[in-house]
């Protein structure tokens, strides 16, 4: 009776330190947020997956094999939410402001993009003085001009300061959607908006998609063209102890990956050929000297 009570003990010990050997060596996750926003993330499509946050995400999965990685559909709300509950998740491409550095620790730069800029019909041209480069501030005191934008999204520090002067006034309107939404855009098309906010790539993405490329144009925010922090998005990871913790891996990623022609070519591939010189140009003298 010894023996056998002897043996189940050496048995039951085996199987505990073996347990507790592959629980040690389990490893921890990431969850990855991501928008229903292309070009930025493409979830439907022939370009499914083709997107440049998509790719960037990607890319940096590939050089963490120490986690699992998932990913998670989800609105700015959520990401809000998911970040202040301080959840085991990260984001590609989230600009900077002081209400997000409350709940989330953010990388290096990890996207270069072309600045947000005003997004118009070209028969509204005029309406807003027939100049292609714009003082953002001066536009929204015209009470004549109506705005369209996005809940809860970040345009950058310099334009979203610019927005915050401004707020509740009766020609901005704020649509539901976090992105640059179908029904956004198409709020525009039919004259129910006269401006919207958002990338050059988002614009012209959403205006083949309708039909409506040569309707379309984009001008430049004065604002936006005194220092390139309205250039720059990071990933972020909740403000925690494991965020940090990735965060400071991510940072090594990015310091490696960020000058290889596939990082850059994520963005690269949804510019005009006039636009590609200039862009290597500032991603080189730019972007790759920011390392903190």
């Amino acid at each position: 009776m010894l023996g056998k009570s002897l043996s189940f003990l050496l048995a039951l010990t085996f199987f505990l330190a073996c347990g507790y050997v592959n629980l040690s060596f389990a490893k921890d996750s990431i969850s990855w947020m991501e928008a229903d926003a292309p070009p930025f993330f493409i979830h439907n499509g022939e370009l499914k997956g083709q997107g440049y946050e998509d790719l960037i995400t990607d890319i940096i999965q590939e050089q963490l094999p120490q986690y699992e990685h998932d990913m998670i559909v989800a609105n700015i709300a959520r990401h809000y939410y998911n970040f202040k509950h301080g959840e085991k998740v990260c984001t590609v491409g989230f600009f900077k402001n002081p209400e997000r550095e409350e709940f989330a620790y953010y990388s290096i730069p990890s996207i270069f993009t072309l600045p947000i800029v005003l997004i118009i019909k070209k028969d509204n041209l005029e309406k807003l003085g027939g100049k292609k480069i714009v003082n953002l501030s001066d536009v929204l005191k015209d009470e004549n001009i109506l705005f369209g934008l996005a809940r809860d999204r970040s345009y950058g520090e310099a334009v979203d300061q610019v927005i915050a002067r401004h707020s509740g006034q009766k020609n901005i309107f704020v649509h539901a959607q976090q992105g640059l939404a179908q029904s956004l855009f198409k709020m525009l098309l039919f004259d129910r908006v006269d401006v919207l906010l958002g990338h050059p790539e988002e614009a012209m993405y959403m205006a083949e998609q309708l039909g409506a490329r040569d309707k379309i144009m984009t001008l430049t925010i004065s604002e936006n063209q005194k220092s390139f922090d309205g250039w720059l998005s990071y990933v972020a990871c909740s403000k925690n102890d494991w965020g940090k913790e990735v965060i400071e891996n991510i940072n090594r990623v990015l310091l490696e990956q960020r000058p290889t022609d596939r990082y850059r070519a994520a963005y690269e591939r949804w510019l005009d050929d006039s636009s590609l010189e200039s862009y290597r140009k500032m991603y080189k003298e730019h972007f790759l000297t920011v390392t903190r």
